[in-house]
């Protein structure tokens, strides 16, 4: 897996996997690439800035609620 971000446009990508790319769906600021299998490839987060401090938000409620155990 390779992770990189890129400031100057506020994307994070995600390489899950080295396969080839065949297309790409994008769900709510995120583009996901599939290989003709429908495998996902790559993760693009558009605006990666906003999502990351959203996901953070709502982890950091769930975890005071109980609802998610710290295991990092």
């Amino acid at each position: 897996m390779k992770i990189k971000y890129d400031s100057e446009v506020d994307i994070l990508t995600i390489e899950v996997s080295g396969e080839g790319i065949d297309y790409a769906e994008e769900v709510g600021g995120i583009i996901v690439h599939f290989t003709k299998e429908g495998k996902p490839v790559v993760l693009e987060i558009l605006d990666a800035s906003d999502f990351l401090a959203q996901t953070t938000k709502i982890a950091m409620q769930k975890k005071s609620e109980g609802i998610i155990e710290s295991g990092i």
